[in-house]
């Protein structure tokens, strides 16, 4: 999709959602110490760095965990978790604020997810090919299987999906994020390992 129509798009969004976005922050300041937002680095388009927002699921100052190939940990036992943020991750409502970073310009509504600026030591020459485009808010990894698939085949989706993009392919990925939201599919890792 075009910067004006993510731009539009997340404008008409986070108007639409603002009920959703206050009552969100309201719980999260509420529920536990410690920002309502969590911010962290990520690596944007052409590995440019990024301030990355969503609403805090965990608690204060909680340790950074990985799995062993070196992707972030997202298990549902994850005793970082507040009750609070773990129901935000089983419905995705933490990533809201991310409508922020799409008006901003540093995101779009579909691209490959944002890695944190430490795992591109991890990538190969053919997975840096997903720097090309802005990161997502959704994408064709999170259609395909999300965090239940290993973290290698969602960066090969990620380089798929920017060799295939297209305003269709955009609309499908959205149309197919709806229902995979809505059921909560593949949020936890399959099989952790951290």
């Amino acid at each position: 999709m075009s910067r004006l129509l993510d731009a539009v798009l997340a404008a008409a969004a986070l108007v639409a959602l603002w009920p959703l976005l206050l009552a969100g922050a309201i719980a999260v300041r509420l529920s536990s110490p410690g920002p309502v937002l969590f911010v962290q680095w990520r690596l944007g388009r052409e590995g440019r760095p990024f301030r990355l927002y969503k609403f805090r699921s965990m608690f204060q100052d909680a340790p950074d965990h990985r799995n062993a190939d070196g992707s972030a940990y997202s298990g549902e036992d994850d005793p970082r978790l507040t009750p609070l943020g773990r129901w935000l991750r089983r419905t995705s409502l933490d990533e809201l604020p991310q409508l922020f970073n799409v008006l901003l310009g540093d995101m779009a509504l579909v691209g490959p997810r944002p890695d944190l600026v430490d795992q591109l030591a991890y990538y190969t020459d053919e997975e840096r090919a997903k720097l090309a485009v802005r990161p997502g808010l959704t994408g064709l990894a999170q259609i395909s299987g999300r965090n239940n698939i290993s973290w290698p085949r969602r960066k090969a989706l990620d380089v798929e999906y920017v060799e295939r993009r297209s305003l269709g392919l955009d609309l499908a990925i959205l149309w197919r994020t709806v229902p995979y939201v809505l059921l909560r599919k593949d949020i936890n890792t399959a099989n952790p390992s951290h």
